[in-house]
């Protein structure tokens, strides 16, 4: 007996939902909801922890370690209207004041690496100079013949 021709239609429309909310559910949370879910299920009924490492590999979720693509879902989200003007006001100027500071923090960072680099190279070519200056000493001594 088929059971999709019992259930009635109102119960077959709620599983695909419930996957799907499931889904979305995980995907809020990022990759670690997924590993921490696939972890959950092999612990307690195997098959379906084999059955979302599968969907996590074939679905690309596994190895997709783009973090901008959660970046893009949470600016989405974030640029939903509360309804309330004030608050919306509020998030977008901190929103505007955080990525000010990040964009400065980064370019900081690269100020950083770029005087750390620079010290390095000069340390290199003092070393350098001294080594040859060293190698020229003991070419111009006494001449032994």
């Amino acid at each position: 007996m088929n059971t999709a021709t019992t259930q009635s239609p109102m119960a077959m429309d709620r599983v695909p939902g419930f996957f799907a909310r499931a889904e979305a559910w995980l995907d809020e949370r990022g990759k670690g909801a997924w590993i921490a879910a696939m972890v959950l299920g092999f612990i307690f009924v195997w098959p379906i922890g084999l059955a979302l490492l599968a969907y996590m590999i074939w679905s690309k979720r596994m190895f997709n370690s783009s973090c901008k693509s959660m970046t893009r879902a949470r600016a989405r989200h974030m640029g939903k209207s509360s309804g309330n003007s004030a608050f919306d006001a509020y998030k977008s100027e901190t929103l505007r004041r955080l990525e000010e500071e990040q964009d400065n923090f980064e370019a900081f960072l690269k100020r950083l690496r770029e005087a750390k680099d620079k010290a390095e190279f000069d340390q290199f070519m003092d070393d350098r100079a001294k080594k040859m200056t060293d190698v020229d000493d003991t070419d111009t001594g006494p001449a032994t013949a």
